[in-house]
């Protein structure tokens, strides 16, 4: 073996894109998003919903908003804000105690020098800032005393510097005067850089010095001077909620008490200059607001404000979630926030989120229309219709007799010969024949099949079938508000989408004309229809719908007519001479007599009519039935949940005359 070999190091994966998820199933994303579409919403707020639910093993924004706003509760109810004033509460009893002893024990003081020391100290403010104020001269005698009391300035320097500056508290702990002239300068330096970039002054130069001297102290690590401001103001104005969020006498106390940071009065003036130039750079973020704290785990000034920062941040990331500013899109979402307030779990859910948004118009499913909206591609719509066509296709398999449907090859029964296929054959292939015209031109181009084979158009063959008579087929849909009342909308549009999908890929020599009635009818196109919304529009115009059918019909002489009517309301609107709808409840016996008029040509042309009651109306039960018997017709009653089988199945029932038959429609 050579003596050096490479060796490969595994640590656990620590963020970023997982490399070894699977791709996004848009699947279950589609099927949710087209429900929505077909109950009447658009696109875009169908997505939006979808993201917000998540799927069936995914958080979605919702749940994610949840835990954020679970955490801003969290961060309330477990703190209060007089971190630092009981701190310093605990330095004073410990300095005061500590002399008192000193006194008792030194019996060289002079006596009225030790009573006036005494009563100086029984008779402090018990207001905790007048009392530190008041002992600021105070000769001390106890070294501990001495000690514990100069700990309150260090401790206020450190507490109002980690207000502007995260970390600062623990960075100067222990710290020496050179270190505390240090700060100084630092605040000096940034004083001086915000002014110049107020008036317009400052360089890049200026920048990369100040940071060459100072970057230590921001672990934010700022790349521009914009940057450095955005951190500072945010730092800045959290400080200013926090002491806002403190009650009066607390805030008082602490702004008296903060005079004895450092015992600098120099520092607080620069920490008041810096506070005033981030104002006036950055008015946007919120200087006034507060919060309302109610735990029982002080709070230091500087924690504190690191709290309302991160109080800031979870408002921000559930604004964010809300996705409700105009243009909002989930790649916009702070992963870097979101990891620090919900974890990586939180990242990967969103990650995910966002492939979907995203995915779902790169691959084409949804689309920008004319008015700049998304809508519902036609590769969507394939995809949505092949797959209702695949469920309509189990419930007739599963229905009373149990036929098979075997839809893919319904053409007609094979010959027994074959031809050459040509765009648009819906025919089994000859496998046979092909794979041998294959073989063929493969050797004649010098090639050797036992290498493989690679199939062309020219070579495919397919199966001749029985000639099958082409149909022109009218689906004649209501959109009466009623339809969408009664739960019937989604189900209408899915049996729509299903046979719309059967005859455009297994039938596609016969012709499809979707037709809604409502006060007026139009014919429509699948998309159109699938996006369309329920509207609280009185009538049911049979009439109109007749006629559009009819119409569509003639242009059809040759194929068979096949009309199929779903309704769930007896007639209450018809067509007048100058193209108005006169709607009338109870139904005008005019309204009838068009009506039935038209269904009679239909009639007489030799229309397979078959008409899908809905509901239980006895007036529409009763107008149903007369129709039918007219026309040598058919009603099938079926559940919403069975209308696209039954649909489906009639259709197929006038291509084969009889053959499905023994299937229970549910009439």
């Amino acid at each position: 073996m050579s003596a050096h070999h490479r060796s490969s190091r595994y640590g656990r994966y620590t963020g970023g894109p997982d490399p070894l998820a699977p791709p996004v199933d848009l699947a279950e994303a589609l099927d949710a998003i087209a429900e929505d579409v077909m109950a009447g919403y658009s696109p875009r707020h169908a997505l939006q919903e979808f993201l917000r639910r998540g799927g069936r093993d995914r958080e979605g924004l919702d749940d994610l908003a949840g835990r954020v706003q679970q955490r801003r509760r969290d961060l309330l109810s477990r703190h209060r804000l007089d971190g630092t004033l009981s701190e310093v509460r605990k330095l004073l009893d410990t300095a005061v105690l500590e002399e008192r002893k000193q006194l008792a024990r030194d019996a060289m003081m002079d006596n009225t020098d030790r009573a006036f020391r005494e009563m100086q100290l029984q008779n402090l403010p018990s207001s905790t800032a007048a009392a530190v104020n008041e002992l600021a001269s105070y000769d001390w005698q106890s070294s501990t005393a001495r000690e514990a009391y100069e700990r309150i300035k260090d401790l206020l320097g450190r507490e109002v510097l980690d207000q502007r500056f995260a970390g600062m508290k623990q960075a100067l702990e222990n710290a020496t005067d050179e270190d505390r002239e240090a700060v100084r300068g630092m605040l000096r330096d940034l004083n001086e850089l915000l002014d110049k970039h107020r008036r317009g002054e400052d360089t890049d130069e200026d920048f990369q010095k100040f940071m060459s001297q100072h970057g230590s102290v921001f672990p934010e690590n700022p790349e521009s001077v914009e940057e450095l401001i955005d951190a500072l103001a945010q730092r800045a104005a959290a400080a200013q909620r926090f002491l806002q969020s403190m009650s009066q006498e607390q805030r008082d106390e602490l702004m008296r008490l903060s005079a004895q940071a450092f015992g600098s009065p120099e520092l607080m003036a620069q920490l008041d200059q810096l506070d005033s130039s981030l104002r006036a750079l950055r008015p946007g973020e919120d200087w006034t607001g507060s919060e309302r704290f109610e735990g029982q785990e002080g709070l230091g000034l500087g924690d504190g404000t690191g709290v309302l920062q991160d109080v800031a941040e979870l408002d921000e990331l559930a604004e964010q979630l809300s996705q409700s500013a105009n243009g909002s899109r989930l790649d916009d979402l702070d992963l870097d926030a979101l990891a620090r307030q919900l974890g990586q779990n939180a990242v990967v859910s969103a990650r995910a989120l966002a492939d979907i948004e995203r995915s779902m118009q790169d691959s084409g499913y949804l689309r920008r229309g004319a008015d700049g909206d998304l809508r519902l591609s036609p590769q969507a719509m394939r995809r949505l219709g092949k797959s209702l066509l695949r469920d309509t296709a189990k419930q007739l398999s599963g229905r009373q007799g149990r036929r098979d449907t075997r839809v893919a090859g319904a053409a007609g029964d094979q010959t027994g010969s074959s031809r050459e296929w040509q765009f648009g054959d819906a025919e089994p292939w000859d496998v046979t024949r092909t794979l041998t015209n294959a073989i063929r031109r493969t050797m004649a181009d010098g090639g050797d099949p036992s290498r493989g084979l690679r199939l062309g158009p020219g070579d495919i063959e397919v199966a001749e079938t029985e000639a099958r008579t082409q149909a022109a087929v009218a689906l004649l849909v209501d959109v009466s508000f009623s339809m969408a009342a009664e739960g019937r909308w989604v189900p209408m549009k899915r049996t729509a989408l299903a046979l719309h999908q059967l005859v455009s890929t297994r039938f596609r020599g016969d012709r499809l004309q979707l037709i809604t009635f409502g006060r007026y009818a139009q014919s429509m196109d699948i998309g159109d229809l699938t996006a369309l919304p329920a509207l609280r529009e009185q009538g049911t115009n049979l009439h109109h719908g007749l006629l559009l059918a009819n119409r569509f019909f003639r242009r059809h002489p040759s194929m068979q007519h096949v009309l199929l009517v779903v309704t769930d309301g007896e007639p209450t609107a018809h067509l007048l001479s100058d193209g108005e709808s006169l709607f009338s409840w109870p139904p005008d016996p005019e309204t009838i007599r068009v009506t039935v008029a038209e269904l009679d040509r239909l009639g007489r042309a030799g229309t397979q009519a078959t008409f899908f009651r809905l509901g239980d109306d006895p007036g529409l039960a009763r107008f149903v039935q007369k129709m039918v018997r007219r026309i040598d017709g058919r009603i099938v009653a079926p559940e919403p949940g069975d209308l696209g089988a039954a649909v489906v199945g009639e259709y197929l029932r006038a291509h084969f005359h009889g053959t499905y038959d023994d299937i229970d429609w549910g009439s």
